[in-house]
């Protein structure tokens, strides 16, 4: 009913406009024709009336639909708090326990040590690979074969990135190809777009803290110190570990001897 209403109320304004249209035309016609009267003041005076009482009549497009707010606060607050209040499940609730017993031993301490974190970076030299230079890098680059079951776990239930300072291209094809071939690619393995290349030992820091993870593991204890105080958790691997670095800094004399099973 309400509708009908308005419908019929806009054509008898639209009818209203057309006959007024027609009747400024006439005068405006007759003012035209009158020479004492036809003056540009008296033309602009009446389209000026023109102008003011078409606007008045011409019918309202209708009220604008607000959106609804977006609550990107409340949104980013869940988001955060999920980050750092991880679930603590069982073992079983969060990994598949399938396989043969010594890689459920692993995956299992995997788990234990990482106690639940989403994401892990790693330095490559003198860690993952056997070269500990950059210039080792420039005629070979060889992986460990006790740490591939190790990151293998690592990769089922973090985001694993691996980094390292090279000099020229030539190393990275070597890198990643020695990577590859340990089989660290395959089967849902590491992500070959999540090994990094820099040129300096700062970029390797600034790769770090851009990518926030829960764990860091290096081998350059001036890297460590560095970033003490934005990462979580981090592992110092050396030959000779330093005990008290940081509160939240471990250290190893290698990566399958932290997460070793005896």
């Amino acid at each position: 009913m309400s509708d009908n209403l308005t419908q019929n109320v806009l054509d008898l304004l639209k009818r209203l406009g057309r006959s007024l249209n027609r009747k400024v035309s006439e005068v405006i016609a007759a003012i035209l024709n009158h020479k004492a009267a036809g003056s540009l003041g008296a033309i602009a005076g009446f389209a000026i009336a023109v102008i003011f009482t078409w606007k008045f009549l011409k019918p309202s497009g209708g009220p604008r639909r607000r959106l609804p707010k977006r609550r990107d606060s409340d949104d980013g607050d869940s988001q955060s708090s999920g980050l750092h209040s991880l679930p603590q499940l069982d073992f079983e609730d969060q990994v598949a326990v399938e396989g043969p017993p010594e890689k459920i031993a692993i995956r299992r301490m995997v788990w234990k040590k990482l106690n639940g974190s989403r994401r892990v970076t790693c330095q490559l030299l003198g860690i993952i690979l056997v070269e500990n230079s950059p210039e080792e890098l420039q005629n070979h680059a060889t992986v460990r074969l006790s740490v591939v079951d190790i990151l293998l776990e690592i990769c089922r239930t973090c985001d694993l990135y691996l980094m390292e300072r090279i000099l020229d291209d030539e190393s990275e094809e070597r890198v990643l190809l020695a990577l590859e071939n340990a089989g660290l690619f395959a089967n849902g393995g590491l992500m070959k777009d999540k090994v990094l290349f820099c040129s300096t030992e700062n970029g390797r820091a600034s790769f770090v803290r851009q990518i926030e993870p829960d764990w860091h593991i290096d081998a350059n204890l001036e890297i460590v110190f560095q970033l003490s105080r934005f990462i979580r958790h981090q592992l110092h691997i050396s030959p000779n570990p330093l005990d008290g670095i940081a509160s939240n800094v471990f250290t190893s004399t290698s990566l399958d001897q932290y997460f070793s099973c005896k």
